[in-house]
């Protein structure tokens, strides 16, 4: 088969392509780039394996990094684009279910193919578009069928994380897998304790963001491969309840949403410790938190002024996203409403703050300042005092406070 046109991404990366076939190598497109290619989708890393050893490649070009040369990867700088160049290899025993004890170069593409994980990220793609398919690739593409190239068994075996990479092409491509690929994730399932939890969020993540997400969660609780994973070990009805709760044609608006739904859906108390164990980030942590807070308010109480200040709009309006696709009644235009009537949207934008309150009022630093500039937040919040130094300051001597 044969592109009738090469997609603009690739076309730009073509004088790399050329550059190592003038000097005598083997050079292709390769992995999920030329998948989405065939498939009409957007196209994001551009990757080229050669026939060329590492130092052969950096010969060719003049502009390199080293970034993986022990596993034959060379950077090549290219314009204002990256690309990374790595050699034809075959893999020897995976000593952790993760990582090649020994990768030998070889200057064979068919080798090179045989070592990825599901037959339709094992196509390449020459220069004139030619897609070269030696696993029957196409054909499971045409099927909508993940199926893991060779004995599935040993793929999953010689890297684990391949597994959650199968959850999340499923949530992207809205593929099934082939029977004996499936049978093979469910017993591979417990190595996955041996993958790192930075390595699984990032699949996992990437699935709740997909367009089919459900299809990718129901097979993680098919293969039961949860019970492997940070916190979900006894939570296979929880995930099915996420899945039961939310409209079936709905999609998260952003990863901080989902995951904010996976902890409400698992009834999780101490938010920023389940996502600690998850190996995230503190910002991370922060924003999913104050989801799930805002949520749990929102199920007790109508939206007010101080809900959207402390909050926020965006975080709110997700909120009733959420709220919606369950069915539930939505505050969207109130939410507007009070947010557009705030005289403030964070307490550093009060004109006054501790300092000033000192210098120009004589008070002294203390609990009982803390106190005052509370009631001096909560009013203007309220809409009962207006932001301006002299109405502030009016407004302490009427209550007494200075």
């Amino acid at each position: 088969m044969k592109l009738k046109q090469l997609p603009s991404e690739f076309q730009e990366a073509l004088p790399i392509v050329e550059k190592l076939k003038a000097a005598g190598y083997e050079a292709y497109f390769v992995g999920g780039s030329v998948r989405d290619a065939i498939l009409g989708r957007s196209i994001h890393d551009v990757d080229i394996a050669t026939s060329a050893y590492p130092e052969e490649t950096k010969k060719v070009f003049t502009r390199t990094i080293d970034i993986g040369i022990e596993h034959g990867t060379v950077l090549v700088l290219h314009g204002n684009q990256e690309y990374e160049i790595t050699t034809f290899r075959t893999e020897d025993v995976y000593v952790d279910y993760r990582r090649p004890s020994h990768v030998s170069f070889v200057r064979s593409l068919e080798e090179d193919l045989k070592r990825r994980d599901f037959t339709v990220n094992a196509f390449a793609l020459s220069d004139e578009a030619q897609i070269i398919d030696l696993f029957a690739g196409l054909k499971d593409l045409e099927g909508k069928v993940l199926r893991a190239v060779g004995v599935a068994q040993e793929r999953f075996n010689e890297d684990a994380l391949r597994i959650m990479r199968g959850f999340r092409f499923a949530a992207s491509l809205d593929f099934d897998f082939e029977e004996k690929t499936f049978k093979a994730m469910q017993e591979t399932a417990p190595l996955l304790k041996k993958i790192s939890v930075e390595r699984i969020f990032i699949e996992f993540d990437k699935l709740l963001a997909a367009d089919f997400w459900r299809k990718g969660l129901e097979k993680l609780i098919d293969t039961k491969a949860y019970q492997y994973l940070p916190e979900l070990g006894d939570k296979g009805s929880c995930l099915q309840l996420l899945l039961d709760r939310l409209d079936p044609a709905f999609c998260f608006q952003s990863s901080e949403q989902a995951w904010a739904m996976l902890l409400i859906a698992l009834d999780i108390n101490e938010p920023k410790t389940f996502l600690k164990n998850w190996k995230t980030s503190n910002d991370f942590q922060k924003s999913v938190s104050n989801l799930v807070a805002a949520y749990r308010k929102r199920e007790v109480a109508s939206t007010d002024r101080f809900l959207v200040y402390q909050y926020g709009l965006e975080n709110l309006l997700l909120v009733e996203n959420l709220r919606k696709a369950q069915g539930l009644p939505v505050e969207n235009e109130q939410i507007k409403a009070l947010d557009a009537a705030l005289l403030i949207h964070a307490k550093h934008e009060i004109v006054v703050n501790g300092g000033i309150l000192m210098a120009e009022l004589g008070l002294q630093p203390g609990p009982n300042l803390g106190h005052i500039l509370n009631e001096i937040e909560t009013a203007i919040v309220d809409g009962d005092l207006i932001n301006e130094k002299e109405a502030i300051f009016d407004f302490l001597r009427e209550k007494g406070m200075i």
